[in-house]
Formats: C-alpha cells, structure tokens, sequence
C-alpha cells in the first residue's frame, strides 16, 4: 500500500478502503459487464472524512472519481487503473423527514428507492423517479441532474434539491444545506454541482424538497397508430387532467412488440400491431371521483378515433406489470446488442419526423442489419434510442452516433437530456453548446479543480 493509501485508511478506517482484489470484485456497470479498475476504493463515513481525504488527493494531485449506484449510461464514473474511486455508499443516513416544510434531509448514498419509501410514511413523496431506482443513488442522481417518470409534472432532479453540501477538490467543505423554497442571497451555489458529473465537487448531502402523496393513481396503456395521434393524445390528456397528468411516456412498436410479447417475461396488457404504445399516468386527490374522470378522458379519444385500443389498469399490481414493461432495460439492452444507447431531448413536434427521417437513413447507410429501438419520455422531449448494424466496432459506433446526433443541432435539441456526458459524448457536445458556454464551463473547472482531479477526463476534455 502507498504512503497516500496508507494515511488515506487512517482517515477512514478499515471499513472505509477497498483494495486488491475487493476492488477488482465490483461491478462498474449496472449490468455487471464491467469491473472496477482503481487502486482503491475509498468509502467515507462522513463530509468530515470525505474532506481530509481530498486535502490529501489534493496534495498529491491524485485522481478519484466519484460513483453512485452504476446506472449511468454515459461512463460517466469510469475509473483508471491509478485512480481512487470515491464511493458514498455509507453516507445514507435519512437524517430529518419535516412534514410540515415538505423536506428531507439525507446522506447522497441513499437508494432513490429508500428516499421515496421514507417519505411515503409521512404522507409524502420523492418525486423524481426511474427504473433504476433501487440501485441509483441521490448524490448520483444531483451530479447527473437525473429526470425519470414523473418530469412532465415535477421537473428534473435539480427542481427537487432545496440545498447540498459538497466537497470540493482541495477539500473545503461546501454546505449550503437551505431549506426555504425563497431564499435569494445571491448565488444559488446548488446549481454548481447539479449536473456536473462529479468534476466540481463531490455532493455528499442534500435537502429535497417533497410532495403531498398521491391519494390515487390511475394508469391506462394506450395504443394509437401514427405519431399525429400520440401528438393529439398529449394535448388532449394536458387539457383534460391538467396538473394531474404525472407521466406519458411513449413506446415506439420496435419497443412495445420485441419487450412486452417477444421475450416472454410480461403478459402483454394489449396486442401487437400498432405503430405506439403511450403509459398515460394521472395522480390525483380524490380517490372517488379521479377514477371517472380518467374513463371518460380515455372514452372520450377511443371514441374520436384518437386512440385504437387501450387498457386502464384496475390494480396497483397491473399498473406495475405496465410500467414493468417500459422499465425492463435489462431484456432490452439484450434485445438490441451491440447497439449504441442514446438519450436525447427535442422538440415533441418534431419527433415523428426525426425518428422517420433516422430509421431512413440508418437503413441507407448502414444497412439491412440496421436495429433501432425508440421510446422515451416523451411527454418532457425525451426520447431513448438503441442503434446497432454490423459489423459493430469502433467506427460503426461512430458513425451511428454521428447519425442520432446531428440532426438535432437545427431543431434546437441536446445530446443528452438526463443521463449526463461522461466520456461517451463528450466529442459531441459542441452540438449542444456554444463555444462561449463551452469556455465558461472550462473556467469553472480550472477555478475549482485547477489540477484537474475531479472525475477527469469527464464532461470536458
């Protein structure tokens, strides 16, 4: 063990460093595909901790890099072999719930899953939500400004932190734990850490801010048969349930079909056949009449032929066997490899034609083999997408990500819409944003990380 190793586990203790073969052991990747490569993994207890050892990284200008849960899809927590991987996995402490105020006060190593259970028994919820709740972590959901589920009517992660604490590289301590939905004191500091991956600061705290739990939910599979209609589907849901329109989320048929009836794993609640598949979730306050209300919204377009087909789930247990379709990532990731997974954001009107105008030339280009899956959020402008084709190497993945991503500078979208930049598309980014927002976000980095320690090689070159 080195002399910095060593002084780093007088800090944290014997549970707080893994070495050797107890680092190689981990998986690097929610699908377990990959194994942590790091000297050490370094497992603080505390803010205090946390802070003493990046005094000493800092010292010795040696890299870490901050990791949550895994579920990223960007590498945006991918280690060297000389790195020290900083993992927050014993700071999930729920330290205060205060159901008057709406907020919770947590450690940035807690499971979103656990947030969301906690805040339940208090009559509240923690909004922000996506498959991998169990496994994603809060600190991994701020640095990435995770989106999920419930955007379209909670917003961004970044909509649900009222304040946080974090450590920056030289290991002064950050704590700007507000609890005030008002408090304008000049720079919201916050917002320097949400989103940035991990390479400003290191988030080991936070205050989110909670909702009044839903006293019903109602959630119907629709299908339709052109995009017009998944458009006109959006509108009229807006207009009819208003503020209690929690989720529409979209699947394209090359999802809906392969997932829900192809693999064997879901009881597929309608047929195949149609060209989308819309989850249309509405969650309300009045468990008597939110039910009616949300028959007659979807009667209402089966009946102007809005809709062709559709299912209103009658339980808790088939709203989740719904949901357990668009969320089974794990049967779609081995449906479409070798593909490249996407995550892009654009105006809705323009989508239809965006993914038409992609399956049309990925086809021409790259050939017959051409696989391409689209669903998404697509009430919030969020659409997912695998692309494959053969032979899938380096500069396949090249070019498909050449295709996905061009397009989407002249409508006015973004390379990524929730799940960060990491490594994967830190080359695109200039698609994104402008030369002078480019240059601010260097300046940044160079003032707060000015030996560059932090997640390097992330975000920015």
């Amino acid at each position: 063990m080195t002399d910095l190793l060593t002084r780093i586990a007088a800090i944290v203790g014997p549970q707080g460093m893994l070495t050797g073969e107890d680092v190689a052991g981990r998986a690097a990747d929610f699908m377990g595909f990959t194994r942590v490569q790091a000297k050490a993994i370094v497992r603080p207890a505390s803010t205090a901790e946390l802070s003493e050892v990046m005094k000493l990284c800092h010292a010795a200008r040696q890299p870490v890099v901050p990791a949550g849960g895994y579920t990223g899809l960007v590498q945006g927590a991918v280690c060297q072999p000389d790195d020290i991987q900083i993992s927050l996995e014993r700071m999930r402490a729920i330290e205060e719930i205060d159901p008057v105020g709406r907020t919770m006060t947590v450690g940035a190593g807690l499971p979103v899953q656990a947030a969301q259970e906690a805040a339940l028994e208090h009559g509240l919820q923690f909004p922000v939500d996506w498959g991998a709740r169990g496994s994603a972590t809060i600190g991994g959901g701020i640095s990435t400004n995770a989106g999920g589920n419930s955007v379209v009517r909670f917003g961004m992660m970044r909509d649900s932190v009222l304040g946080l604490e974090a450590v920056l590289a030289d290991g002064t301590v950050i704590s700007a734990m507000n609890r005030l939905i008002k408090n304008n004191a000049a720079y919201d500091l916050k917002h320097l850490f949400i989103g940035s991956e991990g390479t400003l600061g290191i988030v080991t705290r936070a205050v989110l801010k909670l909702q009044s739990a839903a006293l019903s939910t109602q959630t119907a599979l629709v299908a339709l048969e052109d995009f017009a209609a998944v458009q006109a589907l959006f509108v009229a849901a807006g207009k009819r349930l208003g503020a209690g329109l929690t989720a529409f989320e979209v699947m394209w048929a090359n999802f809906y079909e392969p997932i829900a009836i192809g693999t064997g794993r879901h009881t597929p609640p309608l047929p195949g056949g149609h060209g989308f598949y819309v989850i249309v979730e509405m969650s309300g306050t009045d468990a008597e009449r939110d039910p009616a209300q949300f028959e007659e919204v979807l009667a209402g377009l089966l009946e102007n032929g809005i809709a062709a087909d559709a299912v209103i789930a009658a339980s808790q247990t088939q709203a989740a066997q719904i949901w357990a379709i668009r969320d089974d990532i794990e049967a779609l990731f081995h449906y479409a490899a070798p593909s490249v997974t996407f995550d892009v954001s654009l105006p809705i009107r323009d989508m239809g034609q965006y993914v038409e105008a992609l399956e049309a030339k990925a086809r021409a280009e790259l050939g017959e083999t051409t696989k391409l899956v689209v669903f998404g959020h697509m009430g919030d402008g969020n659409l997912h997408i695998l692309l494959g084709a053969q032979p899938f190497d380096a500069g396949m993945k090249h070019r498909i990500e050449k295709l996905v991503f061009t397009p989407l500078q002249p409508l006015g979208g973004s390379i990524s819409a929730e799940h960060g930049i990491g490594l994967e598309k830190r080359q695109w980014l200039h698609l994104s944003r402008t030369a002078e927002e480019l240059a601010l976000m260097r300046t940044l980095k160079t003032a707060m990380d000015p030996e560059c320690i932090l997640n390097p090689g992330k975000v920015l070159p």
